[in-house]
């Protein structure tokens, strides 16, 4: 399993939180704002490349809810969303539910998600019940 760590970015008014092992790899991050989200550069968050509103409305497309993030004037928590819970099946990948859920693993033990959280259907994911993008190596179709 790969290990699990988190980095945070802020530009002075938002934090832009990243967990690089909940990450698929769909790109639409970069694709929708490169002066902000670029994996060719080190770091590739840099916040201060665009506008508060413009990141936190491209971090809400994020389909793994790799990409999270908290205003710095609030509490440091996860942002909850308002309105009815979604749930999309992507062709030949993840489950994506949008919303505010709780998620219970076998041991019983509860985990908050919100905004996009993107649950694995090709059975290789090393991070079950998650998406890792496994499913681009393994060439599933579903």
């Amino acid at each position: 399993m790969e290990k699990q760590i988190t980095k945070k970015y802020d530009n002075g008014e938002v934090t832009v939180v990243w967990q690089p092992h909940m990450c698929i790899h769909s790109t639409i991050c970069f694709k929708g704002l490169p002066m902000v989200f670029d994996p060719r550069k080190r770091p590739w968050i840099t916040p201060e490349g665009g506008t508060t509103d413009a990141i936190v409305e491209q971090i809400k497309k994020c389909p793994s809810g790799a990409l999270s993030y908290y205003m710095n004037n609030e509490i440091e928590g996860p942002v909850e969303l308002e309105g009815d819970t979604v749930v999309e099946i992507l062709s030949n990948g993840p489950l994506l539910v949008y919303g505010n859920l709780k998620v219970k693993d076998t041991a019983g033990n509860e985990t908050k998600k919100s905004q996009v959280t993107a649950f694995c259907r090709c059975g290789h994911s090393g991070n079950k019940p998650y998406c890792d993008g496994s499913h681009v190596k393994v060439k599933f179709e579903g």
